[in-house]
């Protein structure tokens, strides 16, 4: 069974910094597909905001994280990592992993396998 699992998220001032890590089972890190992180705010969609293609090795965020976010992978252990600095109060939400196509990750669209998601709180 294909399951991802997230955890590391909390409660953080803001300017502080949270690493998620996403626990992939089922399929390998080796094989072709994107690993997004997305998250949802209160009363707003679900956005994409980092993903990586996993044999590619495009590492891609959006404007509203890039600089501050940065998505990695340790496939010797099948975990892929979302390491959030500078955080603020508009960061929080609740933080997915999920699996999808590649060789282009930021196909938002496209991925169809997810996470439970994991709270991360940046008080001000």
């Amino acid at each position: 069974e294909v399951q991802l699992v997230e955890s590391g998220g909390g409660l953080v001032q803001t300017g502080g910094s949270l690493r998620l890590s996403c626990a992939a089972s089922g399929f390998s890190l080796d094989d072709d597909y994107s690993i997004g992180w997305f998250r949802q705010a209160p009363g707003k969609k679900r956005e994409g905001v980092s993903c990586i293609s996993l044999n590619h090795g495009r590492p891609y965020s959006t404007d509203s994280v890039r600089g501050r976010f940065t998505v990695s992978t340790d496939k010797a252990n099948n975990l892929v990592y979302l390491q959030m600095n500078s955080l603020k109060p508009e960061d929080t939400a609740v933080y997915y992993c999920a699996r999808g196509p590649a060789p282009i990750c930021a196909i938002w669209y496209e991925y169809n396998v997810w996470g439970q998601g994991t709270q991360v709180t940046v008080s001000s």
